[in-house]
C-alpha cells in the first residue's frame, strides 16, 4: 500500500438543505470513497458560514471537510458525483502528502540551525576563525 496518497476534501452544500440532508449527503460520500477502496480519516462538519462571493444567488452554505487515503481514483468519482450533485454549491480538493512532506521538510532545516546555534542567549554565533583570533592564541601559548 505504497501508493496511498493523503487528500482534504471541503465541500459547500446550499443553505436550503437541512442538517439531515447534510448527513445524508456526507454519508453517499463517505460510501463513495469506502466502496473505491479509499478509507476516510477525518469527517467534519464546520457548519453554516456566509461565503467570500454569491454563489448561485446565495450568500451562504454548510461547510464540510473531509480527509481520506487512497489511490486518487477515489477522487474522479467523488468530484464526478459533486459536480452532477444540484445540493453541491463548490467543491474544493487538495492532496495533502506533498504539503505535510514539505512542512516536515522545512521543520527540519529549522531544527538543524537551531542546533547550530550557541545555547546562551545574546552571543553572536561564532562563523569562523579571523587571522586577529589566531594572533591572540599565539600570545597565550
Amino acid at each position: 500500500m505504497a501508493g496511498l496518497r493523503q487528500y482534504e476534501i471541503l465541500f459547500i452544500v446550499d443553505p436550503g438543505a437541512d442538517d439531515d440532508e447534510v448527513g445524508k449527503i456526507t454519508e453517499t460520500f463517505k460510501q463513495i470513497i469506502t466502496d473505491q477502496g479509499g478509507t476516510i480519516t477525518r469527517a467534519e462538519t464546520l457548519g453554516r458560514r456566509q461565503l467570500a462571493y454569491e454563489i448561485l444567488h446565495k450568500r451562504e452554505g454548510t461547510f464540510v471537510d473531509l480527509e481520506m487515503e487512497g489511490s486518487g481514483k477515489e477522487i474522479a468519482e467523488l468530484e464526478r458525483r459533486m459536480r452532477v450533485n444540484d445540493r453541491i454549491l463548490r467543491y474544493l480538493t487538495v492532496r495533502m502528502d506533498e504539503d505535510r512532506r514539505r512542512a516536515d521538510k522545512f521543520k527540519d532545516r529549522r531544527a538543524r540551525k537551531a542546533a547550530k546555534r550557541p545555547s546562551t542567549p545574546g552571543q553572536p554565533a561564532r562563523r569562523g576563525t579571523s587571522d586577529f583570533a589566531s594572533s591572540d592564541e599565539s600570545y597565550e601559548a
